[in-house]
């Protein structure tokens, strides 16, 4: 596990702050939080999945050949191979046009991924990402969409404020393990006071 870290590591070092190496830690900490509530589950599982499941981050690369060489390489028979893959293909959002977590090891990775895309550190998260990709803090005339596809999802460049109320603020509630929608009832709480005081700064 610690070789695998390493590795990864040094994948993650190349991406932007919203993505590096300190959100899979957390991420990481997330699940074993989660974990500890599903001891059915297989942990190995769970560790791997989060460890490998932004390498491939369409956000960043559409060449999953990295993702399949660490898989590859693991001392793991081919069934544990393929569930660490599926888990890792169910966590995305994609615009809602997620994938069904078909596991109790998908649901606590994708779980403690969208944790940390809420609540303190998923707001410095999304102006981090905002600021990487050079979009706008707010725009006020923008409207959030409600369906879209994933293209749509990934390539239009709408302000960070925007992401909230197409993304985030619908995180709470699409929690699959009763660990994940306990912990995310804070963080939801804090992103909904956030917005309204950036409301009442910006005049709106």
């Amino acid at each position: 596990m610690n070789d695998l870290m390493d590795k990864v590591r040094s994948i993650y070092e190349q991406f932007d702050a919203s993505h590096d190496f300190q959100h899979i830690e957390r991420v990481y900490q997330n699940a074993m939080d989660i974990l500890h509530s599903e001891p059915a589950a297989d942990a190995e599982v769970v560790k791997i999945a989060v460890l490998l499941h932004d390498v491939s981050d369409k956000k960043y690369t559409n060449n999953k050949e990295q993702e399949n060489q660490l898989i590859a390489e693991l001392a793991l028979s081919d069934d544990k191979k393929r569930h660490i893959k599926d888990c890792i293909a169910q966590v995305s959002f994609n615009g809602g046009n997620e994938l069904e977590a078909t596991s109790i090891e998908a649901k606590i990775v994708r779980d403690a991924d969208r944790l940390d895309a809420i609540g303190a550190i998923g707001i410095a998260r999304t102006f981090a990402y905002g600021g990487a990709k050079g979009r706008k803090l707010y725009d006020t005339a923008e409207q959030a969409r409600t369906t879209m596809t994933e293209e749509e999802y990934r390539t239009k460049n709408t302000s960070s404020v925007t992401h909230f109320y197409e993304k985030l603020l619908f995180l709470k509630d699409l929690m699959t393990t009763e660990k994940g929608k306990q912990m995310a009832n804070e963080r939801h709480q804090f992103m909904e006071g956030f917005l309204q005081q950036l409301q009442k700064e910006i005049g709106q």
